[in-house]
């Protein structure tokens, strides 16, 4: 069969913010690379279209569709970005309605049923590795799909779910992904060495955490899998040949998560001498100064943490059982071997106010080992503990909109905590964003990964903050916020 797999743009949905994702990263589509590669296994012919990386609008991705002409249109979404593929899908579907439609992704799978629109043929749940061409071959062969674990079809107007996938957990198994299929020279990603040629990579799936933030429940996403040492590399060696590409971002939700496996794989990529460079995130607790050398051996140029916030009670509202102290002790670790660390920190968690947020602003003020920090506000995605605080108002959490349109980190926010309005969130999101990189120190980091138009935005901001300082506030009407039932 013709199968069409596609990544829609996104960026576009953040305004001012958009030029900061484009040059923080244009990533590859990774899990839809991965699927075509393994219908490609299986016979079938495969393209790839990244609406993203070629700035394709949803209209012209529909045309693009139209103009193949697959036998099975497939894409993927999360909740901020569903309604793009759904956009798409509905276009392609009322225009030919020959074409099968099928979605997949972290929506899907939490909302199921709910996001079963009518253009909708198929929606994948959870990891589809093992779903998707079995789904390809009993289609093509006209058997029965009730026997295919994983998926939600119509028949005679009822909704049938085949309950939860089969999960593959070798996942050395798997082929590459179909890189091929993507024009991979688009793909580039602002650091501190210049603007790289990027890739990403996937070494070991889950974490065994469970934080409110994450819909690790209903994702199975605290089972921790793992491929070889020797297959990463592998993988590494075959984009170098293929691609020429040289810099890595490891996928893996903890890069760090056990010591052995990422000591063994820098080995690897240090015996061979592939001149890389790579960079992940891990938790600010699982480093030490053997590891750190060796990594930055192998090339290591940057690392993320999830800060969060440092008030104590909001850490232990969100269950973030890393101490603060790993924090200021791993910035500095990491300064010393010259690896750029990026402190990610979300304000609006359950408890949040005013004075907190300025706790944890004042803190990375004064911090100046923390060179780089991102700062965005809590989203209560669906499937995660934060959205069922949000929707049933504890925790001083109360949920404002279900349009998923707005579950964005930068510029919008859809809960009131405390007496924190969306609105008070997003003047604490840009202040606490121009107090952190006032400090000239901070500045060559912008300028290196934003470039000297991120530079501007960011001196636009300042200037922004500084005319509402100084224009007196309008008293605001009195109004009722109604929560979610």
């Amino acid at each position: 069969m013709k199968i069409l797999l596609v990544y829609p743009s996104w960026t576009g949905q953040y305004g001012i913010f958009a030029h900061f994702g484009r040059r923080q990263g244009t990533w590859p589509p990774l899990n839809i690379a991965l699927l075509a590669a393994i219908a490609e296994q299986h016979g079938h012919t495969v393209q790839l279209i990244d609406a993203e990386a070629e700035r394709l609008s949803a209209q012209k991705t529909i045309q693009k569709c139209l103009e193949i002409k697959p036998d099975i249109l497939g894409m993927s979404g999360m909740s901020p970005f569903f309604h793009l593929s759904k956009e798409i899908a509905v276009g392609v579907k009322q225009a030919n309605p020959n074409i099968i439609t099928a979605i997949g992704g972290q929506h899907m799978t939490i909302t199921k049923e709910k996001s079963f629109f009518p253009e909708l043929d198929f929606g994948f749940l959870g990891e589809a590795e093992e779903s998707f061409p079995r789904f390809l071959d009993y289609h093509e062969r006209g058997k029965n799909l009730s026997e295919v674990k994983g998926i939600i079809f119509r028949r005679n107007g009822e909704l049938i779910n085949t309950g939860k996938p089969l999960l593959n957990r070798n996942l050395d198994a798997l082929p590459f992904p179909a890189r091929h299929l993507l024009d991979m020279s688009k793909y580039m990603m602002g650091t501190l060495h210049g603007r790289l040629n990027f890739t990403s990579i996937q070494g070991m799936r889950g974490c065994p955490w469970k934080c409110i933030f994450c819909s690790s429940k209903e994702l199975d996403t605290t089972v921790v899998s793992s491929r070889s040492p020797r297959s990463v590399v592998n993988e590494i060696k075959h984009v170098i040949d293929l691609h020429g590409i040289k810099h890595f971002y490891f996928i893996n939700e903890v890069l760090t998560l056990n010591k052995p496996y990422i000591n063994e794989i820098c080995d690897l990529i240090i015996e061979e001498r592939l001149d890389i460079t790579f960079e992940g995130g891990t938790r600010a607790n699982l480093l030490d100064e053997p590891l750190v050398k060796k990594m930055k051996q192998a090339g290591l140029i940057r690392f993320a943490f999830g800060l969060e916030t440092v008030d104590p009670e909001l850490r232990k509202t969100m269950k973030k059982q890393v101490p603060l102290h790993y924090y200021s002790e791993s910035n500095k670790l990491l300064n010393k071997y010259g690896i750029e660390v990026t402190n990610c920190i979300m304000l609006g968690l359950p408890g949040e106010t005013r004075e907190t947020i300025n706790k944890t602003v004042d803190w990375i003020i004064k911090a100046r080992e923390v060179k780089q920090v991102s700062f965005a506000i809590a989203i209560p995605y669906p499937g995660t503990e934060f959205y069922d605080m949000a929707v049933s108002g504890t925790n001083g959490v109360t949920l404002l909109s279900d349009d998923y349109t707005q579950y964005r980190r930068y510029g919008a926010a859809v809960t009131k905590v405390g007496d924190l309005t969306p609105d008070d969130l997003i003047e604490l999101q840009n202040e606490g964003f121009v107090k952190i990189y006032a400090s000239p120190y901070r500045w060559k980091s912008v300028l290196s990964k934003h470039g000297i138009v991120g530079m501007l935005l960011m001196l636009l901001r300042v200037l922004i903050l500084i005319i509402k300082k100084m224009t007196p506030k309008k008293p605001k009407p009195d109004c009722v916020i109604r929560s979610l039932k």
